[in-house]
């Protein structure tokens, strides 16, 4: 709960810090027009942020945005994080040295010595000429505005509505620093034009009530006293972690195990995320391990009675996608004890992975349907063809099978060579299942017809393919590796389909499928052969039926 008022407070003072860099950034683009222009956006500036309610909030959200950042250095057991988690770090660790003086020489000096702080008086007495002052004041408009679009963009990353926009708002995140700065430049360049005239810039400077230099000295010793304190306050939680990892290790060690024979040791109080970055193991975490992406989860094997419990936050997130009782957030689970661990999702999951996922993604046993299909003698053919030719025929052929099988409900695995695999089943009974694919093996057979016929002046002979089908339970689940991932199935039911569709040159017929297949989908084939078929790897001879064109078979209900 304490974490999750932190987050809350974390986001709501980023976005209030944000909508004031967005605002004041755009009354500097008002430069571009001219000083009269940038000096009246600033009036409307200025009624949006000082007023009694601003003037509450704005200094609240800073200060608990500061502390909250020096918070979430402390809390990380790892300082190794991803890239752009690095760059937020440092961006905004980078912004209070510039940001101080600028906040003290505007808002202090006006708040306590009645200073206007105009366009005129910060630019004409503090920029012209001053080459340093205006790179360091270059410099906070754009870590500042970088800073709040890393945060932005990370947050809104796994919204639907974000990713369509995004590459609007990418545009609009790099136009409004550009107009900006150059606003600001103009600004300067257009004031040391005018500067040039001495009896102008006497007149421009009596007018605003520059402080002394001794007001100046006593800003700079406040400066120096807040960054000080600010680094205090750094080197303490730096100072903490170190003691907390000392006392926790006293405590003994966490080991973690992985699937591919890796163990990690940990601290505890270590998350499972932070444990696998810091031991170099890749591991997906879209949200930063803020807890809300759900990319990060993992399945538990042995140690999972040890754990404590999800706290409410995480039971939300995996109770949205679905998750057995034994997966958890990484980033959110600390073990106490020896913990197995398996992460569910590649490293490289992007946004569109953090949604509910099906349940067959991550392994499950089902009652599904398996075709295979073998184009006949394309190894001959293919030596007889060029490279692109050989290409420009397989892609016809396979645009054509694919779109057959898609078409009768189901979902093509794999292509293997010029082989097909396709799963059937995914979604519905068995009975549908069987009835799709003996109706998918009828379509691929009638494509193919019109892939020969548009082919018949680049193919010696048309095509000709062997089908097998066959069903059975399967283990199917999202396998591979890296970018190699899909999901497939595997046991004995895809092993024999593909037996099948090989028994089809034994018996010279386009299609071969178990009789169990054609008694669930409820077609009449008896006016087909039956034969019983040796099946390498089975105990049992099989019963299939033999069709020798897989166009004359009849429809095959829904």
């Amino acid at each position: 709960m304490a974490s999750r008022i932190l987050r809350r407070a974390r986001l709501v003072s980023g976005l209030l810090l944000f909508a004031f860099v967005l605002t004041h950034l755009a009354n500097h683009a008002l430069g571009l027009i001219s000083l009269q222009a940038l000096e009246q956006g600033r009036e409307w500036y200025l009624l949006l942020w000082r007023n009694p309610l601003a003037d509450v909030l704005l200094p609240a959200a800073l200060l608990v945005h500061v502390l909250l950042a020096i918070w979430a250095l402390y809390e990380r057991r790892r300082l190794k994080m991803s890239l752009w988690q690095a760059g937020q770090f440092l961006l905004g660790y980078a912004i209070p040295p510039l940001l101080v003086i600028h906040i003290l020489g505007t808002r202090v000096l006006h708040e306590v010595h009645g200073v206007e702080d105009s366009y005129l008086f910060v630019l004409l007495p503090h920029f012209v000429g001053n080459t340093s002052a205006i790179t360091k004041q270059s410099l906070l408009l754009v870590i500042a505005w970088a800073h709040g679009c890393i945060g932005l963009h990370y947050w809104l990353r796994l919204e639907p509505w974000y990713r369509r926009l995004r590459p609007a708002t990418f545009t609009a995140m790099l136009l409004v620093p550009t107009l900006s700065l150059l606003g600001f430049w103009i600004s300067l360049r257009d004031l040391a034009r005018l500067a040039a005239d001495p009896v102008w810039l006497q007149e421009a400077m009596a007018g605003l009530r520059v402080p002394s230099g001794e007001v100046y000295g006593q800003l700079f010793v406040i400066e120096r006293w807040t960054l000080l304190g600010l680094l205090a306050l750094l080197v303490l939680a730096l100072a903490a972690r170190g003691l907390r990892a000392w006392w926790s290790g006293r405590r003994g060690l966490v080991a973690l195990g992985y699937p591919d024979g890796r163990r990690v040791t940990v601290t505890p109080g270590t998350t499972i995320l932070e444990a696998s970055r810091g031991a170099g193991i890749p591991h997906a975490s879209v949200c930063g391990g803020r807890g809300r992406c759900s990319t990060c989860r993992v399945r538990i094997g042995e140690g999972l009675d040890g754990l404590p419990p999800p706290s409410e936050e995480e039971r939300r997130v995996l109770a949205r996608v679905g998750a057995s009782p034994n997966v958890r957030l990484a980033c959110q689970t600390r073990p106490r004890g020896a913990l197995e661990v398996t992460p569910l999702l590649p490293a490289g999951a992007g946004p569109g992975d953090a949604g509910s996922r099906p349940g067959y993604l991550q392994g499950e046993e089902r009652d599904m349907v398996i075709l295979f299909a073998d184009i006949r003698g394309f190894t001959t053919l293919s030596e007889k063809k060029l490279p692109y030719d050989v290409v420009f025929v397989l892609n016809r052929y396979f645009a054509a099978m694919g779109g057959a099988v898609e078409a009768a409900g189901g979902r093509v695995d794999k292509f293997i060579g010029d082989g097909v695999m396709a799963l059937f089943g995914i979604g519905g009974s068995p009975e549908q299942a069987a009835r799709h694919a003996l109706g998918a093996a009828r379509a691929m057979a009638e494509a193919l017809r019109e892939v020969n016929r548009a082919l018949e002046q680049d193919l010696p002979d048309p095509l000709r393919i062997g089908i097998g089908i066959h069903g059975g339970p399967v283990i199917v689940g999202e396998m591979g590796y890296g970018t190699a991932r899909s999901v497939t199935a595997i046991g004995d039911a895809v092993n024999t389909a593909s037996r099948l569709e090989g028994l089809t040159k034994t018996f010279g017929a386009q299609l071969v499928v178990s009789e169990p297949v054609v008694t669930r989908a409820g077609l009449d084939l008896a006016g087909y052969p039956l034969e019983t078929a040796e099946v390498r790897g089975r105990d049992e001879p099989l019963p299939v039926r033999v069709i020798a064109d897989a166009a004359a078979l009849p429809a095959a209900g829904g």
